[in-house]
């Protein structure tokens, strides 16, 4: 069967302030819909994707109209729902037999909901899709309708059903890699800016799933019934091999946390070490997860850069969000990676049920204390299918402007917050932080190369910006 597989278009502006888009703008490699993609190849269909992130709605339509599919997939966020409806209409003007399903995080949580809100779509995928779309192309061969197809809500005639979910996929191993091929020139994929040392780069993860609970976490698995799911390392190792071949120079290893299981992610770093493959990685991990040993190892494999999910100074906060952390920790961890020479990333949340701007002010000066090497500064996000946006009514109020729903607009106020001191706290952070001298002098001696200069002129026009227009982040009705 023809099929095509759509990320519908966006610009940077969707996301991030105008003023500060060319230091945050990042362009990922889209790992689950290429998953999708490997399982639809694998059974035996044509699959072309066609990425919004660099084409525009019209050229995109265009395209389709030329290649004709059988089938659309859509991919949706929560900021790129209507985007993903408008595709959909779009399609369905010009082809009426087309059947569309649309997945992603937003119909994950939203499921039957999303058919309501968009008649042009005739099914919705409620959990991992590999195996779900395959069944679905084969019913529609065949000419059967999806009952009895685990993990869809679709249209039957006037009336919306929803079959029983799908299990998780427990075996990792058995699916076929991502369809990298589909995405063309892999440079045009890159992390934010000063996230990664070479181009191109892959996005790799070793696992799904998370066994922590924090408040604003989306996860398929919602209730963390079956906590993280690993894949084995010699098949980590089988796709890092695969995409040096293919001339990847970086990986960036998107698991919640890759030292989830601390004996594994040492045996992963010592068999890159064991192997000799060159090239340079990034990974996420929790602070009471890593030790100076673990931290050591990854170094000597290639890692340059982690980044621990801070999230606040504040314990109280810290409890809050269930974080299951301690600033104490958090310390310790920083310091454990800048001391074996790998660079400290640190995300801080504002916004989070129960802060006080005070407490907003603690948390920047306990960043500016820790001292990492790149720190962001976020509005905690009530996205749909958390535990945040199910119990809103009990921590604040929620936005209902969907282009909110991106970590930088405040789509989420606390009772005791305003919706303006979280843009103000953000922008405040910001200015401090990267203002420093001491910052600012690290930054030059780190001048390595051209892209470098490219990535530090970005940043040097977001701190003009930073310290010379009021209100930066306050969305502006």
């Amino acid at each position: 069967m023809k099929c095509a597989l759509i990320i519908p278009a966006w610009v940077p502006e969707d996301i991030f302030s105008s003023k500060t888009a060319g230091s945050q703008i990042n362009y990922w490699q889209p790992l689950g819909t290429l998953y999708v993609a490997a399982a639809m190849q694998q059974a035996g269909h044509e699959v072309r994707f066609y990425n919004g992130a660099f084409m525009e709605h019209d050229e995109i339509m265009v395209q389709v109209k030329e290649y004709g599919p059988e089938f659309v997939g859509l991919y949706s966020t929560a900021f790129g729902w209507k985007k993903a409806m408008k595709a959909a209409a779009a399609i369905k003007e010009n082809f009426d037999r087309v059947f569309i399903v649309v997945g992603g995080p937003y119909p994950v949580a939203l499921q039957e909901k999303c058919l309501e809100d968009c008649p042009e779509m005739d099914a919705v995928v409620t959990g991992e899709g590999e195996i779900t779309v395959v069944e679905i192309l084969a019913r529609l061969e065949s000419g059967a309708d999806l009952d009895g197809v685990k993990g869809v809500a679709f249209r039957s005639g006037a009336e919306i059903r929803k079959n029983q979910p799908r299990p998780l996929i427990t075996d990792l191993d058995s699916l076929p890699f991502p369809a990298r091929e589909l995405l063309g020139e892999a440079g045009k994929y890159i992390p934010p800016p000063a996230t990664y040392k070479r181009r191109p780069v892959a996005v790799i993860m070793t696992a799904r799933g998370c066994n922590r609970k924090c408040l604003y976490c989306f996860q398929i698995d919602k209730y963390r019934k079956s906590g993280i799911r690993y894949r084995s390392v010699e098949n980590v190792m089988a796709e890092v091999e695969l995409v040096l071949s293919q001339g990847y120079r970086e990986i960036k290893f998107i698991d919640d946390t890759l030292a989830g299981d601390y004996n594994r992610a040492m045996t992963i770093a010592r068999e890159i070490k064991k192997r000799g493959l060159d090239f340079t990685w990034f990974a996420s991990a929790v602070v009471n997860q890593v030790d100076k040993p673990l931290l050591k190892a990854f170094k000597e494999a290639g890692c340059w850069a982690i980044l621990f999910g801070a999230e606040s100074g504040v314990q109280k906060d810290l409890n809050t969000i269930r974080k299951g952390i301690t600033p104490g920790q958090i310390r310790k961890a920083v310091k454990a990676a800048k001391e074996v020479g790998i660079t400290v990333y640190t995300p801080f949340l504002f916004g989070i049920p129960g802060q006080t701007y005070e407490d907003g002010l603690k948390s920047i000066e306990f960043a500016l204390d820790l001292d990492p090497d790149i720190a962001n500064f976020h509005a905690i996000t009530p996205f749909p299918g958390t535990e945040l946006y199910d119990n809103i009514e009990k921590y604040g109020t929620m936005s209902e402007d969907l282009s909110d729903y991106t970590y930088q607009g405040a789509a989420f106020t606390p009772y005791t917050m305003t919706r303006e001191e979280i843009a103000e706290l953000r922008q405040l952070a910001l200015k401090k932080f990267y203002s420093r001298p001491k910052f600012l002098w690290r930054r030059l001696l780190a001048l390595r190369s051209m892209n470098d200069l490219v990535i530090a002129w970005q940043g040097v026009k977001s701190l003009f910006w930073l310290q010379t227009k009021k209100d930066l982040f306050r969305r502006h009705e």
